[in-house]
């Protein structure tokens, strides 16, 4: 039996409950992951709050996509994994859990340098900096802005398009403009005014733009940028994305799957070898998963939450 944080109706957090589960053992290509750690995401709370809809077949609904732990059990066929092995799991869903079960290949080696806490918040946000990167095109000497800059897909998309030669300029509140220094970003206040700000210290110009606030003030100050639209991304704002004609990622989008896919192992090898620092915020119990939720979504410090077995 293992502890498992459930969604058996659609509604706010007050819907979860922790139950006890039985871990049926691992089928041929699976795995048995002992939880250490579990990265708290937004999308953990829209699976039952009824952003993807109210479908009753669907309960109950499992949270959580990812974490890290160690392989207690090996189904057969599965050879290069082991009982004993630190790895960083991409469950898709049940993350939550004190023992999660899925497919071998979709664990990776734990660096041995990377904390529990980290590696569990990595994939996710990681592979959505990733994608936004790459569809639009962000490379060496390009300027990109990034809108919510501190944020826990803003960091690691400032920190892997300074790896790339880009020029970031990251929007982020005043409190978090030293540490953006840190990472290679030059920081800019959001709010009125935001478009003459970045052309003060981008004077020749933007040429991309991804957004990860969603907020119809972001998204109309990414607009007047001037950067083209096919280099515009925004991972929240999906309706003003369709409207206006620019990208948007994510959604179940497939070529968002495999860009994210495909990202997992550069991920893993750049935070282990200390090329990206995934910040780690608050910590929360697993039975209190229903208060890292409602702590999600108001203001809060930065860096990743996670939940502790």
């Amino acid at each position: 039996m293992a502890k498992t944080v459930v969604a058996n109706a659609y509604g706010g957090p007050e819907v979860l409950e922790v139950v006890d589960r039985d871990i049926p053992p691992p089928e041929s290509g699976q795995v048995v992951v002992q939880m250490r750690a579990i990265g708290v995401n937004p999308v953990d709370y829209k699976l039952y709050n009824g952003s993807f809809g109210h479908d009753p077949a669907r309960l109950p609904v499992r949270p959580g996509v990812e974490g890290a732990g160690v392989v207690i059990a090996v189904g057969d066929d599965v050879d290069a994994v082991r009982v004993g092995d630190e790895v960083i799991a991409y469950a898709g869903e049940g993350a939550y859990a004190e023992q999660v079960v899925l497919p071998a290949e979709d664990v990776l080696p734990k660096p041995d340098a990377l904390s529990w806490e980290s590696a569990a918040g990595l994939l996710v946000a990681g592979g959505t900096a990733i994608d936004a990167l790459t569809v639009t095109g962000v490379g060496e000497g390009d300027v990109v802005v990034i809108q919510g800059a501190a944020g826990g897909v803003g960091e690691l998309a400032v920190q892997l398009a300074v790896a790339r030669g880009a020029v970031v300029v990251g929007v982020a509140w005043e409190r978090h403009h030293d540490f953006l220094r840190t990472l290679g970003a030059l920081p800019v206040l959001p709010g009125e005014g935001l478009p003459e700000r970045i052309g003060a210290i981008a004077p020749d110009g933007v040429d991309a733009v991804i957004d990860t606030v969603g907020s119809d003030e972001a998204v109309d100050a990414s607009l007047a940028l001037g950067a083209p639209r096919d280099r515009i991304v925004t991972i929240v704002a999906f309706g003003r994305a369709e409207q206006d004609g620019f990208l948007s990622i994510g959604g179940g989008n497939e070529n968002s799957a495999r860009i994210r896919r495909e990202a997992r192992p550069l991920l893993v090898d750049m935070a282990g070898d200390g090329g990206l620092d995934v910040a780690v915020g608050t910590r929360f119990a697993l039975v209190d998963a229903a208060e890292a939720h409602r702590a999600l979504r108001k203001p809060h410090a930065r860096g990743k939450f996670v939940l502790l077995p």
